[in-house]
């Protein structure tokens, strides 16, 4: 058991999400409590950030039935992390679920302010790999590229919020023209991952500039974005945004999404205008307490975001963040989830689960047994089923001669 688990009376067994009706649906977030507000209003990007809710009071005027540790969580969210849920996001959260996997995700909770000891206010080291500050460069030929501390709405589960939303006073300050200058004096670096905070809160034009800079790079030779944006706030994604995007190819996106119910019919249409701009989709989720750590629900959300042409990338073991126990779910999980996918649905359809290694060691691939053992003459494994094969194969690597192909030895299982 834990230390939230003893101290929150938390269960450590993982919690199923709530499954109603077709999760793989498309519906649309609706209006719900802005019914009233004209469509020029609800569809601009500019008004949904304007309208967030931030206060308790704000929150318990749309959601009267706030649990305790809820209240207390958003009473002292601003000593760790703000909390801010766009109008449209809001509208996916069940107001009579306290389970529900959307308002587990921004709604702040008491058991943010306990601290495991095992866990860290920088989980993956970024800070001690930052030449300049903004600029994290852990591995060889990619930087990170620190462009915002704000997001449309927080993740209670961020990596980052150490620095993100400034409610630490980390009072984080991207220094771009230091940046760039760094990445231009380093010729092993080929690839630029722009991220915050959320790159997509940066105006058209902050970010075009910002693109164009980078892209004169000679050994530049593609650029990432990582963005929250189409699942919090779809309105940001606009015909002209997308227009501006396409002239920096090769340009990747990579989306943040959790749980099918974030799939909407606007966050889809969204992500498709993306698509129809050239540009490859990649998801990366968390793996989540009571949100994701489910196969079905799992399995609905990867063949969903297909749906929506993004690729499923990584799943990512929560990290040792400060505050996060109550959403951590054991790697255990993850590999029992990760087996029910391999071989019971498409390949495409399955991401790598990985761990970011505490302290700085890079994202590292966990993945079920399937080698059994690997010798001289041949390598024993197993498939999804559980039956055994075995692959001829000398110790210099080269194919061992055999008279006839290998057989399934199920009895070996």
């Amino acid at each position: 058991m834990d230390i939230l688990s003893s101290v929150c009376g938390l269960s450590a067994d993982p919690v199923e999400p709530r499954r109603t009706g077709s999760l793989k649906a498309f519906h649309s977030a609706g209006r719900g409590f802005w019914s009233h507000i004209p469509d020029a209003d609800w569809n601009s990007w500019q008004w949904q950030l304007r309208n967030r809710i931030t206060t308790l009071k704000g929150l318990r005027t749309l959601m009267p039935t706030l649990t305790p540790e809820e209240e207390a969580g958003v009473q002292l969210a601003n000593t760790k992390l703000a909390m801010a849920i766009t109008p449209y996001f809001f509208n996916l959260i069940d107001p009579a679920d306290e389970r529900c996997p959307i308002r587990i995700q921004v709604i702040p909770r008491l058991e943010e302010t306990l601290t495991a000891p095992w866990e860290l206010t920088d989980p993956c080291g970024e800070d001690e790999h930052s030449p300049v500050p903004g600029l994290v460069h852990r591995y060889p030929d990619r930087v990170l590229f620190l462009v915002t501390d704000r997001c449309a709405a927080y993740c209670r589960y961020c990596t980052r919020s150490r620095l993100v939303s400034n409610a630490t006073g980390y009072d984080f300050h991207p220094e771009f023209d230091r940046q760039i200058d760094y990445i231009a004096r380093t010729p092993a670096i080929r690839d630029v991952l722009l991220s915050g905070g959320d790159p997509f809160l940066l105006s058209d034009e902050k970010l075009e500039c910002l693109l164009s800079r980078l892209r004169a790079i000679p050994h530049v030779e593609f650029l990432r974005i990582g963005t929250r944006i189409p699942l919090f706030l779809p309105q940001r994604i606009t015909p002209e945004l997308c227009a501006m995007l396409r002239q920096f190819h090769p340009l990747f996106i990579s989306v943040h999404s959790n749980h099918p119910r974030e799939l909407t019919t606007e966050a889809r249409d969204a992500l498709g205008r993306l698509a129809d701009a050239g540009i490859p989709l990649g998801n990366q989720s968390v793996l989540l307490r009571g949100v994701n750590d489910d196969e079905a629900v799992m399995k609905d959300h990867l063949q969903k975001l297909m749906m929506c042409r993004v690729r499923p990338y990584y799943v990512y073991q929560c990290d040792l963040i400060s505050g996060s126990s109550h959403l951590r779910s054991s790697v255990r999980r993850g590999l029992e989830i990760m087996q029910s996918l391999r071989g019971h649905t498409t390949g495409y359809a399955v991401p790598q689960f990985v761990i970011d290694a505490p302290g700085g060691g890079g994202k590292v691939p966990i993945n079920p047994d399937y080698v059994l053992s690997h010798n001289n003459d041949r390598v024993v494994f197993r498939n999804f089923e559980g039956k055994v094969f075995e692959y001829p194969e000398n110790a210099d690597g080269a194919p061992t001669a055999i008279s006839e192909p290998s057989s399934a030895h199920p009895e070996l299982a």
